[in-house]
């Protein structure tokens, strides 16, 4: 098993600007030693440490925990996309402490106020440089940055994407009508094969009283129709998901969506539970700890 995404916070060290009104409880420290009986519990052999906030520096301190936490297998960082000097930034973090496990790049798209900044000229030069240096770009986004991102895996058919969190649907109150908006946008991701799909952040989407089977399997089995076997994760997106569910629970509701949807032909599973994301994100499945090829 390997959790494709989740952060570490430590609000004594920087501020996070997004880290206000539901999301205050999260204002302490989550660290490697928060999450390693919970992933042992769970049976999570590996993970992919995921980037929080738009600085670099946050990045090297991710790529230089990774290289003394076994668990961790990949970083998804941050760069400045538009930077002139994006390609030496992306060479001297993988060149640095910890570079190794540099996995992919991540920007906060759905808090820019322009929901075609992902179709800028200067953040496809930026992209360009991502690919470059064969690294995953993972989907920040919500339904209103969607186009965007579906436009942009158009035009970069050689770089690898992620959509974190199936773009963020709008799940609670449930709305048939909004689920079909949704559904409609998300099967602009189906005929791109170099993108694939996180199976992550619903449970915090759809805030408290969600039903998995109800509400969730619902979106999942949508996933499922759009991205398929291949192109589908886990992750947990702890410690966000603790604003609504415990590890254990994010990790039970995909059992229980899994059921629900299945059964599924051999291997299958495996693929979601672990499989995709060391593919994807070019992790060494099997080792102790996982490494990059």
């Amino acid at each position: 098993m390997i959790d494709s995404h989740h952060h570490f916070f430590d609000p004594a060290a920087r501020d996070y600007p997004w880290m206000t009104g539901n999301a205050s409880p999260l204002r302490r420290r989550f660290g490697p030693d928060d999450l390693q009986p919970l992933l042992t519990a769970m049976g999570v052999e590996a993970t992919v440490l995921v980037q929080t906030v738009g600085e670099v520096t946050e990045t090297r301190e991710f790529l230089a925990t990774a290289a003394v936490t076994p668990y961790i297998a990949g970083v998804v960082g941050w760069v400045d996309l538009t930077a002139s000097d994006v390609a030496e930034t992306l060479a001297a973090l993988k060149a640095g402490p910890g570079g190794e496990y540099l996995v992919g790049i991540r920007h906060q798209v759905h808090d820019e106020p322009d929901p075609n900044w992902l179709l800028r000229p200067d953040v496809g030069r930026g992209l360009s440089a991502v690919a470059e240096a064969d690294l995953v770009y993972d989907f920040l986004i919500r339904p209103r940055e969607t186009p965007a991102a579906i436009e942009v895996a158009r035009r970069f058919p050689h770089l690898r994407f992620v959509v974190d969190h199936l773009a963020k649907p709008i799940i609670a109150p449930f709305d048939d009508e909004k689920l079909d908006a949704w559904d409609d946008l998300m099967s602009g991701f189906a005929g791109h094969e170099h993108v694939a799909c996180k199976l992550s952040g619903l449970v915090t989407e759809a805030g408290p009283g969600w039903l998995a089977e109800e509400e969730l399997a619902v979106y999942c089995a949508i996933a499922f129709r759009i991205f398929g076997e291949d192109r589908l994760m886990f992750g947990s997106d702890w410690p966000v998901c603790t604003l609504v569910a415990s590890y254990d629970r994010v990790v039970g509701a995909l059992r229980d969506i899994l059921i629900t949807l299945g059964p599924f032909a051999p291997g299958v599973e495996e693929k979601i539970w672990g499989g995709n994301a060391a593919r994807w994100y070019g992790l060494s499945p099997g080792a102790a700890p996982l490494r990059r090829r």
